[in-house]
């Protein structure tokens, strides 16, 4: 039986006037996570097309970059209906909604900023009133309100008070808002956020929050829809948190997963998407591809050609 080959084609670089069209080429290309790329831009799309329940996760990290305004852009164009992310989401977001952070190096020496009061976060420099005091400031006063309004609250529940506070336009909670969008974060403490809630209750032993509120809602968004599809920026807590309640529904129908992860070590993070079809996570049947890359430098390219080939020129 023959097998049925397509031509490597060039990449011609004066014919591609938009991203999308450089992606699109890049398939043709054939080589190597170009194609991947490809791949997970045409995914999108026909998640995006196909109406379903689209999630997007991702981890803390790329928050504290300039890549908050990608994430912030997919909330305000309507192509995220759910997203779970980790607790250092809400601190990068709220730290510079209020402050601000800075560009810096992987090579600083780190026992100099420490002296200096300056958080490193990979390539980014963090000052530490930026950080920890900044969200002290801010929260403190908001968490009082809520508590005069009722003592037991839902995450998400809580998370949307917090993000109608703001007023920053580059915000990912303040689009999440107003967009009607539900942030999840199934590890609330592992963050400078949930960290304030538990000095708040220090003195508030009577206020609380119910995650079961959460896992309740994600049960009737998950069993509610036709189909869905995710949009995985990252492993951990949220990459899992995502197809675990997927499973459920017979797994995911489209998947898109960006990763720097090795598989080999079997987590997790380097786990490809193929290999949540065994589990269930992912749909046999289902369009699933895994880019092997850095997520800031990805991201941007992939976002932008999906907006350009969808023709999105306003807000949800």
């Amino acid at each position: 039986m023959g097998l049925e080959y397509e031509r490597v084609e060039d990449i011609d670089l004066e014919s591609a006037d938009k991203v999308s069209d450089l992606i699109a080429q890049m398939g043709e290309g054939g080589g190597f996570m170009a194609s991947h790329l490809s791949k997970a831009l045409d995914t999108l799309e026909q998640m995006e097309r196909d109406e379903c329940l689209k999630f997007l996760s991702f981890p803390a990290c790329i928050v504290s970059t300039g890549c908050r305004g990608v994430i912030k852009t997919m909330v305000e164009k309507g192509l995220v209906d759910v997203i779970i992310t980790t607790c250092g989401t809400l601190d990068h977001d709220l730290a510079r909604a209020w402050a601000f952070y800075c560009r810096g190096s992987f090579t600083a020496d780190d026992a100099e900023l420490h002296k200096k009061k300056v958080h490193r976060l990979g390539n980014i420099f963090i000052p530490m009133e930026n950080y920890g005091i900044a969200l002290e400031k801010g929260l403190r006063p908001i968490f009082e309100k809520l508590y005069e309004e009722k003592k037991v609250w839902g995450v998400r529940e809580l998370i949307e008070r917090v993000g109608k506070s703001l007023d920053d336009k580059k915000s990912i909670l303040y689009w999440a808002t107003r967009n009607e969008v539900p942030i999840y974060v199934p590890g609330i403490f592992d963050g400078a956020f949930g960290s304030q809630l538990w000095l708040f209750w220090q003195d508030h032993r009577d206020f609380s929050i119910d995650p079961f509120r959460d896992e309740q809602e994600l049960s009737d968004l998950v069993f509610g829809c036709r189909k869905s599809g995710a949009l995985i920026v990252g492993g951990g807590i949220s990459k899992h948190h995502t197809i675990w309640w997927n499973q459920f529904k017979d797994g995911l129908d489209y998947g898109v997963y960006i990763t720097t992860a090795m598989e080999w070590d079997g987590s997790l993070s380097g786990a490809r998407l193929r290999e949540g079809i065994s589990w269930g996570k992912v749909k046999e049947e289902g369009e699933e591809i895994t880019v092997e890359g850095e997520a800031t430098m990805l991201l941007p390219f992939l976002i932008k050609g999906l907006i350009e080939r969808l023709g999105i020129r306003r807000v949800k």
